[in-house]
């Protein structure tokens, strides 16, 4: 078929040199790009820097599983993280190997997992195309978005110190959102409040993925600390984090009913809306120890 644009004869058009979504593959995290600012009845040009996504397949055993749109780094992390999040695996050991290949129109992490893990994806028939928003996107049946989490151990005690000190740094780590101001990040914070490992996203689910990813690819103990999300706590997001053994997430906004009912089911200690130093503990508060009534 001839081309009608000037572009390459049977391309499609985001594959054709002078398309403006050629190369996603390939950008950096953040870009800066023009812009026309208005004001009153003036208008003058300018630029600022913008947060980029991409399309990220994510491949087992040679097929496709799902496509996210995601910020295009720490995609090692974040193929980790959703492979364990999901229950693609049960623990990073079997994860054998990772290789991200970058394209015109986006990203493929090719993911080598045991046979019989590939054999029960399969028989799941999961084909997912999930937007940034959206964390359950593409599931099949209510028993896919509703997966059952194993219960939580006990765990050590999280100081409140620790919370407040949390969201305190948190903001001055997150690099990217400071210049674009529309990333998400999630982090792992030690139990004295540190946060330790630090990633950001277009997408919160992705940010939170990526988080685990690292936790496993350093080999921290969950247990050891606890997440932090600067977006709403869904019920995804405690779905993932239980799943990977991490027993206390706290989100500076609100939680949903359905991650507070999931929370209380699995054993794990549910924190939100964190802001400086007031929070609201929705489940499992014997965890956060140092305030007055806490037992």
């Amino acid at each position: 078929m001839a081309a009608t644009d000037g572009g390459a004869p049977g391309l499609p058009p985001a594959l054709r040199p002078d398309h403006p979504l050629q190369g996603l593959g390939y950008r950096d995290p953040v870009a800066r790009r023009a812009l026309v600012r208005l004001d009153g009845g003036g208008r003058a040009p300018g630029e600022a820097a913008v947060a980029e996504e991409v399309p990220v397949a994510l491949v087992y055993g040679g097929r496709p599983h799902a496509v996210m749109m995601a910020t295009p780094a720490d995609l090692e992390d974040f193929a980790v993280g959703f492979t364990l999040s999901e229950g693609i695996v049960g623990a990073f050991r079997e994860i054998a190997g990772l290789e991200v290949a970058r394209h015109a129109q986006g990203v493929e992490v090719q993911v080598a997992i045991p046979e019989a893990a590939a054999a029960r994806l399969e028989a799941r028939a999961r084909a997912m195309v999930g937007r940034a928003g959206c964390g359950l996107c593409g599931v099949e049946t209510i028993q896919d978005a509703l997966r059952e989490v194993p219960p939580l151990p006990a765990g050590p005690a999280i100081p409140v110190a620790a919370l407040w000190r949390a969201e305190r740094e948190l903001p001055a780590r997150q690099t990217w959102n400071r210049e674009t101001g529309s990333l998400h990040a999630a982090a792992w914070a030690t139990l004295a409040g540190e946060p330790e490992l630090v990633r950001e996203d277009v997408g919160r689910h992705n940010a939170l993925d990526k988080v685990i990813g690292a936790l496993a690819r350093t080999g921290r103990d969950p247990a050891d600390g606890f997440a932090v999300v600067t977006s709403r706590a869904s019920y995804e997001l405690v779905q993932k984090a239980a799943t990977a053994g991490i027993r206390a997430l706290v989100a500076v906004s609100r939680p949903t009913g359905l991650a507070i009912g999931l929370a209380e089911a699995c054993g794990m200690t549910l924190v939100a809306l964190l802001r400086g130093t007031t929070a609201n503990v929705y489940a499992h508060g014997e965890r956060v120890r140092g305030v007055s009534g806490a037992r």
